[in-house]
Order: C-alpha cells, then structure tokens, then sequence
C-alpha cells in the first residue's frame, strides 16, 4: 500500500470502489470452478458487496461477522499517512515503536485485531473442515490470518504483502496450517 496516497479507512463504512467490484469481479473468476461450500466477510459494505460478487456462482449468501473488521484507526480513520504524520506525530512515533501494543488513538491495537480476528477464522475453519470456503476480508485481517498460520509474530506483518483483490490459499489440517498461496491472482500476476 502506498501509505502516502491512500486513507485508512478501518472500521468506516466506506462503499466498494468501480476499480473494488472489477477486481472482485476477477477473484469470482478465479474462483469459479472451485467448490466453495461458504463465503464469509466482515459486516462493512465494502466487505459485503465482495462477497456477494464472489458468492453469486456457488448460489451461497455470504455470512458477516463483526469481527472480521479492519482495524479500528480511531482518530485516524479517514487520514493518509502523511495527514496522520503531521496531526498525530508523537502517536505515529509510538505506534511505530510498538506496532502490535500501542492502541491508537479511539482505535485499537494490532493485538486487539488478532484477538478478535483469530477465534472468528479457527471456529469458520472448524465448522467447514474438509470444505473450501472463501473470506473476503481487509489487508490487514489478512495479514493477521497469514501471520497466524505461518507462526510468525505480528512485528512482522507488514512484511506481508496484500494487494487489493489478491487470493491467498491456506489448507488448514488437525494441527498445521499450509499457505499455499499469498497475494496471488491480483491484476498484475494477470
């Protein structure tokens, strides 16, 4: 993501872009000629209307969960980083220094995104084992998921690449995640 150009929008309740449902569109694609039992999101519109693109071709209603939200920005929410280097400079520095603790301002930390994000996506795997399903979530959901199944620690999610309208694969077995695939299929693997 360029961090100096786009707004982090979180928990606002922003609507999917033309450029998000085309790329979303591709990800139908993708995925239509894979079995996929259920589609799952956040509640966020953006999310949703997703999920719905994607859902269409397997005749499945896509399932929203509170807890698969990007994470809260707070007082950020809106901003670029630029606006939030020059608003909040001393809270930039701290999250900077402490980037799965520091909670930021009316917002959350990265700890609080995986504390609510983890449980969510190990109860969907569960309740779907042997099953495909398709979570279309945010980058930053993401990145928690992938971190999880890769047991690495958060300090280093940024280190994840997420594209918008990317496909990641994991195959989840009894005690081992396998990522098969992460930030695949966006326009310009095309």
């Amino acid at each position: 993501m360029n961090s100096q150009v786009r707004a982090y929008y979180g928990h606002s309740d922003v609507k999917l872009s033309d450029l998000g449902a085309r790329q979303m569109e591709g990800v139908a694609e993708r995925l239509r000629r894979e079995p996929v039992a259920a589609v799952y999101c956040s509640d966020l519109i953006r999310t949703r209307k997703g999920a719905e693109i994607v859902a269409w071709d397997h005749n499945c209603v896509p399932r929203s969960h509170v807890s698969l939200r990007e994470l809260n920005f707070g007082l950020w929410e809106g901003l670029t980083y630029a606006e939030i280097a020059e608003e909040f400079p001393e809270e930039l520095k701290a999250w900077r220094e402490s980037l799965v603790d520091y909670t930021m301002p009316e917002g959350e930390s990265m700890a609080d995104l995986r504390e609510r994000v983890i449980p969510t996506a190990r109860e969907i795997v569960m309740r779907h084992h042997g099953e495909t399903i398709a979570l279309v979530a945010h980058g930053g959901v993401n990145r928690v998921i992938l971190s999880d199944a890769m047991n690495l620690s958060l300090n280093n999610m940024y280190s994840i690449e997420q594209d918008y309208g990317c496909i990641n694969i994991i195959d989840y077995f009894q005690d081992l995640a396998v990522v098969k695939l992460m930030n695949g299929g966006t326009e310009k693997d095309c």
